[in-house]
């Protein structure tokens, strides 16, 4: 689809395409010089031509003007009118969380990302905050935990690790039925593959440091909306928590975005590739892979997003975690490593790694089993990841013949 979008100091641009904004959008030749790529503001303060007479910089944790070029082109990505960066998506979400006062409660997913359940329930519950955890695909679940103290639905689609899938636009409306926020993780599927706002978000948080930023040397999370009213609160908070990226990783994630839509486009061709390889392996259990069409959330994912992702998970048969310990272990491609949405493979285990925070009862009774493991597939040849899991596999049969 294609959007107008406002470029600094330009007026209306013709319809651009998703492509153009990650090239363009935000960013202009330096004024000063001609450079073509924004230049790194290395700079801790700006000086005024007298007091309170400044051209919009007085200090970098409030601004920097190559943080705000990247601000701009995120919320460009995101079809939105306001973007902040923050110095992680914890970061970013922690900024959303302090919109809310001692009382509030949260509906979430109950398949959720480990950092977020671990500082919703370590962090702001000891403030009085409460937290719901339930199944967001099905609505009835979280019309059942609304009251009147409720003030937020958070929201993981695709989720992490089981790959479950909510309906943005059905859960819009009810946050608009009882006035509530409605925020989306879209960490998993990022801006190329879906657009949150359109489909009646209020906030959209990334963690810049997957697949916006996509070569595992930055951490950064961002924030998008459309709402005049949250952007001004949020920025209020950004300031003055100072949760700031700095000028530096703002320059590594614009030079990043510009390839998004590329990498995109292989992540997904990579990703269907290793889940129906995995799918017909004689030693895999469960693919959790919303590409499928008998996934419980394929026809949703269908309808919200553009393509399917790099991101999914499996068990293996008899559910053993030290298989799935071999399997992690023995991988040459697949890099052993907690993240994800970087341009090489990884694997890892969330019930050790990414969700070790959340208690061992609440995973398995979520379905995350200790035996699963996560796979962000990456841009490299198909067929040399394909023959890296089967030799992974493979050690993994000759370890359970030799006991």
């Amino acid at each position: 689809m294609a959007y107008f979008y406002i470029l600094p100091n330009k007026s209306i641009q013709p319809l651009m395409k998703f492509a153009t904004k990650a090239i363009h959008a935000g960013q202009e030749p330096d004024p000063a010089t001609g450079a073509i790529m924004t230049p790194v503001y290395q700079t801790s303060t700006y000086v005024q031509e007298s007091p309170g007479k400044h051209k919009g910089y007085t200090y970098a944790r409030g601004k920097n003007p190559t943080r705000t070029a990247l601000e701009r082109c995120v919320a460009s990505l995101e079809n939105a009118r306001h973007g902040l960066c923050f110095s992680s998506g914890m970061g970013a979400s922690d900024a959303v969380i302090k919109l809310l006062r001692p009382g509030d409660e949260v509906i979430a997913g109950r398949d959720l990302y480990g950092g977020t359940y671990r500082m919703f329930q370590q962090v702001f519950a000891h403030f009085g905050m409460v937290f719901h955890y339930v199944d967001m695909s099905d609505l009835s679940q979280v019309a059942a935990k609304l009251n009147d103290r409720t003030r937020m639905l958070w929201v993981e689609t695709p989720t992490n690790p089981l790959m479950q899938i909510a309906d943005i636009a059905e859960c819009a409306k009810l946050a608009g039925q009882h006035k509530l926020m409605l925020v989306v993780d879209n960490t998993f599927a990022s801006p190329y593959l879906q657009n949150p706002i359109d489909l009646g978000a209020d906030i959209v948080m990334h963690s810049v440091t997957k697949y916006i930023a996509g070569h595992s040397d930055v951490v950064m999370g961002a924030l998008a909306t459309n709402d005049d009213s949250l952007n001004e609160k949020l920025a209020f908070i950004q300031n003055s928590c100072g949760a700031v990226p700095g000028p530096m990783d703002s320059f590594l994630v614009l030079r990043g975005v510009k390839t998004l839509h590329l990498r995109m486009e292989r992540h997904c061709e990579n990703g269907r590739v290793i889940a129906e390889f995995l799918r017909q392996h004689e030693r895999v259990s469960t693919v959790n892979w919303p590409g499928f069409e008998d996934h419980p959330g394929h026809a949703v994912a269908k309808k919200q997003m553009a393509d399917f992702g790099g991101m999914l998970s499996f068990t293996m048969h008899g559910d053993s975690m030290e298989e799935a310990f071999r399997v992690a272990s023995e991988t040459r491609l697949f890099s052993l490593a907690e993240s994800l949405g970087g341009v090489e493979s990884l694997i890892g285990h969330p019930a050790s790694m990414t969700h070790g925070a959340i208690p061992r009862e609440e995973r398995e009774k979520h379905g995350l089993k200790d035996s699963l493991l996560r796979l962000s597939v990456g841009v490299e040849d198909a067929d040399d990841l394909v023959e890296d899991l089967k030799h992974a596999l493979s050690v993994s049969v000759a370890s359970n013949l030799e006991n």
